[in-house]
């Protein structure tokens, strides 16, 4: 950070400082708002149709759970603030990963929002703010070409793609939840409902430790993206098809997520991208071994 100039440096700090107090003292506000509005259309369309039901149970654990990153990841950036101007480059992945809570969250809790509600959605005030800051940290640093828009891709195609896994995570156990034969599985097109909805929520955690670490250009970042990215596509491929083929469903949830996908794999996988994704010392250990 220090190679940054020291003007870029100062505008980095007071966005944290007005990031970091909107995601402590606005965003839960609008989180909350949010909740009420759609376990109240949720309440109205369960009525008619009680498959809905279990949306309400799961939303009021997401959006609080959620809420609480966002307001955590504020607490850091604001402490960040002055490290940030002193040019710690300590300070780029943990502020890149608080960042990250609210641009990934905001657009989490924005999709069951559009869904059931009409008007603006209010849960992408809250992606917007975390983006301005996610985006100018990378942008604004003083970085080899390849770094900064290797790191740009890589790290929003990872944001994104955790988005969508969550999302697909959370609808997995919402259908499972409402299932005609529960406790049983009626057959393969509920088995893959199983089997792909913890995958889902493991491939969010490995995808925001990818973020750090990949923040940090270290070799593990690239192998957890690399994980996440490739488990993802070898369980959304098949639950496609067989929500398709087998469960006669004629919903495409699945494939939604395979622009992020290929996208996240041209970055990790093109050598130039890989090449400034990873820290030249440890591609050099890498070497020597």
């Amino acid at each position: 950070m220090k190679a940054t100039s020291q003007s870029k440096r100062l505008i980095l700090s007071v966005l944290a400082v007005v990031v970091g107090a909107f995601m402590i003292a606005v965003a839960p506000f609008l989180i909350q708002t949010s909740l009420e509005r759609v376990v109240a259309a949720l309440v109205k369309i369960s009525a008619e149709k009680p498959a809905y039901a279990s949306g309400i149970l799961l939303f009021s654990y997401i959006f609080p759970l959620y809420r609480g990153l966002i307001f955590i990841g504020g607490i850091v950036l604001i402490l960040l603030a002055r490290p940030i101007y002193t040019g710690e480059e300590w300070t780029y992945p943990v502020a890149l990963l608080a960042s990250a809570f609210p641009s990934a969250g905001g657009m989490l809790l924005f999709m069951p929002y559009v869904s059931f509600i009409d008007g603006y959605p209010v849960p992408m005030t809250v992606s917007m703010v975390g983006l301005a800051f996610f985006w100018s940290l990378i942008l604004l640093r003083n970085v080899d070409k390849w770094i900064k828009w290797g790191q740009f891709l890589a790290l929003t195609f990872s944001g994104m793609l955790s988005t969508h896994a969550v999302i697909t995570g959370t609808g997995n156990l919402r259908t499972l939840l409402t299932r005609p034969d529960k406790p049983f599985y009626d057959g393969l097109g509920w088995w893959i409902l199983s089997w792909s909805q913890p995958i889902q929520w493991i491939c969010v955690i490995l995808l925001f430790i990818a973020i750090y670490k990949i923040a940090e250009r270290k070799h593990s970042g690239w192998w957890l993206g690399l994980i996440s990215v490739t488990s993802l596509v070898a369980i959304d491929v098949p639950m496609q098809v067989i929500r398709l083929v087998i469960a006669k469903s004629t919903a495409w949830d699945y494939s939604y997520g395979l622009p992020m996908i290929i996208g996240l794999f041209f970055v990790l996988l093109h050598p130039k991208f890989k090449k400034a994704l990873i820290h030249e010392e440890e591609c050099c250990c890498k070497d020597k071994e």
